[in-house]
């Protein structure tokens, strides 16, 4: 069983940044994958950025390439999203989830997570 908390979200100008934190409590934190989701009002949820247990693999999808980093930290049970150069369209519910399945493309194309957390909200607005 894992149980994941997300923080960080809030309000920020358009072109700032935020970094977002999911722990975890539980056992084996290092075996999942674990992924970032964002959801806004009207829209399908979307798989934003995943890592795998080790942290040698990420995925992200194309609309946060270069802005988003994703990391973790095993001995703190805590994985973190770097957002940088926020704008309108990043405006959602995130969420992050954990996958007992290897692959982080999988969890964030397929959204199969085992475990979520509740979620944070992140607006982005002048």
């Amino acid at each position: 069983q894992l149980q994941l908390v997300e923080s960080g979200g809030g309000l920020v100008q358009p072109g700032g940044s935020l970094r977002l934190s999911c722990a975890a409590s539980g056992v084996a934190f290092r075996s999942y994958v674990i992924g970032w989701f964002r959801q806004a009002p009207g829209k399908e949820r979307e798989g934003v950025s995943c890592i795998s247990g080790s942290g040698a693999n990420t995925h992200y999808t194309e609309s946060v390439k270069d802005r988003f980093t994703i990391s973790r930290d095993n001995a703190k049970n805590t994985v973190y999203l770097q957002m940088n150069s926020l704008n309108a369209e990043d405006t959602a519910v995130y969420f992050c989830a954990a996958s007992e399945s290897p692959s982080a493309f999988r969890l964030c194309t397929k959204g199969l997570g085992n475990y979520w957390g509740q979620g944070t909200q992140v607006t982005v607005s002048s």
